[in-house]
């Protein structure tokens, strides 16, 4: 996990599963203190998120005070279950691989 330059967000590499979790949460929990609007998650290096994954990110955005993540080159998986789970949460918004 590391921060983006340039914009307000993160960029993870690698797998998110239960290995990783802590350090997903973490980065999280630290984009929700930074947000100002629109906040940016960048995957594009991800090969894999769980569903726990995708859950702590839905519910790091349903928190957020108003505006919305930005969700950019998700693995499949990604919008997939934002859509299974959570069809109306708008404050997500997935730009695809």
């Amino acid at each position: 996990m590391s921060s983006l330059s340039g914009r307000p967000g993160i960029r993870a590499s690698g797998e998110i599963t239960v290995v990783t979790r802590p350090s997903w949460e973490k980065a999280l929990s630290e984009l929700a203190r930074n947000h100002a609007g629109v906040s940016y998650v960048e995957l594009s290096d991800v090969g894999f998120v769980d569903v726990a994954g995708v859950t702590a990110l839905a519910i790091t955005a349903m928190n957020l005070s108003g505006g919305r993540v930005v969700v950019e080159h998700p693995p499949p998986q990604v919008p997939r279950v934002l859509e299974m789970f959570w069809p109306n949460l708008h404050r997500i918004e997935v730009a695809p691989r």
